[in-house]
Formats: C-alpha cells, sequence, structure tokens
C-alpha cells in the first residue's frame, strides 16, 4: 500500500498549508511521491487549476475556483481535501460524476473566527482602528464609543462559529439572540442565548453577525429588505462569506446612515478593486479575508485536510467526507 502512495502526485494550493506546523509538509512529502505546491500566493483560477490537476490524485484545496472546467482537467483525482469548512468554490455535482471524493475541515477555525468577530464587534463600537489612526497621524480626538453592556447582539446562523462566538459573550451582560432552522435549544439555553425567528433577530440587535454557509437559498441573505428593517445605527458584521450580502445594499445603509457601521472579512470580489467605494468607506472597517489564518486554525485544518486527503488515496473512509452533487 505504501507503494501505492509513493506513486500519487498531490497538489496544495492554500498558502498557509505547514505555515506553522512544519510537519504538516514533512508528513505529506514523506508519504507520497510528489507534492506541487501553489507559487502564486494566492487563491487560483479555474484556467490555472486546469493546467496544475492533470496527473494529480489528491487535491489540498483552498479558496480556488474548483468548477467544471478546472475538474475535467483531473485526469486521475480521487479526492479534494478542502482545507477549510466552505465548499461553495468546488462543483460538486461535477465532482460526483467523477467519483472524486471532496472532504473538509469543520471546527478547525471556527475558534480563530469567532476571536475575530468579537474583535471587529470591539473596534466597531469603540472605533478602534479611527483611534489609533488619528493617533499615529499627530492628532488627539475625542472619539465617541458605545458600551456593550446592555446592548442586543443578533447571530445569524448558531452552528460551530456561532456558538462559540456565543461563549465568548457570556460574560459581558449582553442579550444574544440566534436565528438558525437547525438551532438546538438546550444548548443555546446553556449558552444564554434565545434563539428566534430572523424578523426579530434583526428588529431588536443592535449589532449583527452573519455565521452561516453560502448556499443558494443564503445568497443575498442580507439583502436591502433586511438592512431596511434593522434598527436605524446599528452595526453589521460578516466573517462568513461575501455573497451572504447584498455589498450594493450595505453601501446604501452606510451612506444613508440606516447603519452605522460595518466590518467585512469577506468580499464578493476579494481582493475588492481598487475603485470599490466599500474599500475606503469611513464606516467600514476592512480586514482581508483572514479570520482563520492562526496558528491554531491553519494546523487544525491543515491537518484534517491532510489526513482525509491520504486516507482517500488509501482507499480508506475520510472522517469528514462531503455531501457531493449526487446526493443534493
Amino acid at each position: 500500500m505504501e507503494q501505492d502512495l509513493k506513486s500519487c502526485r498531490v497538489l496544495v494550493t492554500p498558502t498557509t498549508f505547514g505555515m506553522y506546523d512544519k510537519r504538516l509538509r514533512q508528513e505529506l512529502e514523506t508519504t507520497v511521491g510528489e507534492v506541487i505546491y501553489n507559487q502564486r500566493g494566492r487563491r487560483l483560477a479555474s484556467n490555472e487549476l486546469r493546467e496544475l490537476l492533470p496527473g494529480c490524485d489528491g487535491f489540498i484545496a483552498g479558496l480556488d475556483l474548483v468548477d467544471g472546467a478546472a475538474l475535467e482537467s483531473a485526469d486521475r483525482l480521487k479526492v479534494i481535501a478542502r482545507y477549510g469548512v466552505g465548499v461553495d468554490n468546488i462543483d460538486l455535482k461535477t465532482a460526483a460524476k467523477k467519483k472524486i471524493m471532496v472532504t473538509n475541515t469543520p471546527h478547525a477555525n471556527a475558534v480563530s473566527v469567532a476571536e475575530l468577530t468579537v474583535a471587529l464587534l470591539l473596534s466597531m463600537a469603540r472605533s478602534i482602528p479611527e483611534a489609533a489612526a488619528s493617533v499615529r497621524e499627530g492628532r488627539w480626538p475625542r472619539l465617541h464609543g458605545q458600551v456593550l453592556a446592555g446592548k442586543t447582539i443578533g447571530l445569524i446562523g448558531f452552528g460551530s462559529v456561532g456558538r462559540e462566538v456565543a461563549k465568548r459573550l457570556q460574560s459581558w451582560e449582553l442579550t444574544v439572540l440566534a436565528c438558525d432552522p437547525f438551532g438546538d435549544e438546550d444548548l443555546a439555553r446553556s449558552l444564554d442565548v434565545r434563539l428566534v425567528d430572523l424578523q426579530e433577530l434583526i428588529r431588536k440587535a443592535d449589532f449583527i453577525s452573519v455565521h452561516v454557509p453560502l448556499l443558494s437559498e443564503t445568497r443575498h441573505l442580507v439583502n436591502a429588505d433586511i438592512l431596511a428593517q434593522m434598527k436605524r445605527g446599528a452595526y453589521l458584521i460578516n466573517t462568513a462569506r461575501g455573497e451572504i450580502l447584498d455589498e450594493h445594499a450595505l453601501l446604501a445603509a452606510l451612506d444613508s446612515g440606516q447603519l452605522a457601521g460595518a466590518a467585512l472579512d469577506v468580499f464578493t470580489d476579494e481582493p475588492p478593486t481598487i475603485d470599490s467605494p466599500l474599500r475606503g468607506h469611513p464606516r467600514l472597517i476592512a480586514t482581508p479575508h483572514c479570520a482563520a489564518h492562526t496558528d491554531g486554525a491553519a494546523d487544525g485544518m491543515g491537518w484534517q485536510s491532510l489526513r482525509d486527503c491520504i486516507a482517500v488515496l488509501r482507499g480508506e473512509e475520510p472522517i469528514y467526507p462531503v455531501r457531493t452533487g449526487a446526493e443534493l
């Protein structure tokens, strides 16, 4: 069986794979015959993957566009081990037709994403980026802040990340609401979270944070209608996927003052174009899709994706298979 693995070629595109725990690359390189790494320092487009996938047996994938056109060139591929949770960038139906197993790494980055969410919440409430920039520029302004105690936080989505956010807010004297059709009532109660429907959440929350996967039914879930129903002067955080939010509607809400501010770690186009009106908006805090760029998240995603990739190449069942297009 080892001889079989030594004949395998694996493509690895996440640029943080093995950045912290150097054993990750060593383990992969000593287990399989050849490893090809992403040399471009960014996520890859479909046409770039088409050039790299031929002859590859395994693919540890980042946020690259793994569409049908890219997969058509995959003549030996047995597994796409997603280094992360979301699989919206993978054509699952084509993968199923070609009998390519798809896996992901649930829970591995939940703590890191939750920590950035809380950091963005505090940054908006206390204008921390503006304050730091002012001092750096030689100014000493009197900025207005908001105390979080007594406020209401709404979590759209109460999965792994939403629950980790709630854990970190437990002692903050906040009211925490969550909306999730699959929400666990007992778990919510243990975290002092009240499960409500979306309409109640958006009406009552002073701060709303998005934690749902990108699916056909969640694309533009946060749209002009939802933003208009939020409290005037409320704040919005998105550390999930850019496409869940209608960015044109967000821009209008920020310009009109309907929203006092927003914080985005994700955008529909990444990076946003230099002329994007959101990119430099004075009421927006923007970070470069870095929620999972921590030692804990990178190592967790790395080991989970590596183990499932190797398991499939060995003919074994992976720990975290993803439902493919044949089952959807």
